[in-house]
């Protein structure tokens, strides 16, 4: 399956910012689907990872509450809501795909990248 994350920027502390990531090649709603984030200096953490169907997800403690992620398999496409955003949240973010959901995936885990897309949250 291929990958494309878009929809990334420059943004003000407390703002939003709407990731979208565009899969073709394999069908899409038979993947769990993740976002991770990778700042200058840092390895690639985890942020947030959703079921095939959408029935399910989960979250990176520091985002909860202020991350969304979800899916439209008629779309084939994958979301990231960022709302209040942090200067921590500052870094390239990447969508991944996996054959099996898991809870908290490693970057390790996951079947599947796309490009990653500059996040820039600016105080």
């Amino acid at each position: 399956v291929q990958l494309q994350a878009f929809g990334g920027g420059l943004v003000q502390a407390g703002g939003s910012l709407r990731l979208s990531c565009a899969a073709s090649g394999r069908t899409f709603s038979t993947l769990a689907m993740g976002w991770f984030r990778q700042a200058p200096g840092k390895e690639r953490e985890f942020v947030a990872t959703i079921t095939w169907s959408g029935s399910s997800t989960s979250y990176e403690d520091s985002v909860k509450g202020r991350f969304t992620i979800s899916r439209d398999n008629d779309k084939n496409t994958l979301y990231l809501q960022m709302d209040s955003l942090k200067q921590e949240d500052t870094a390239v973010y990447y969508c991944a795909a996996d054959l099996y959901y898991r809870d908290h995936p490693k970057a390790g885990d996951m079947d599947y990248w796309g490009k990653g897309t500059q996040v820039t949250v600016s105080s």
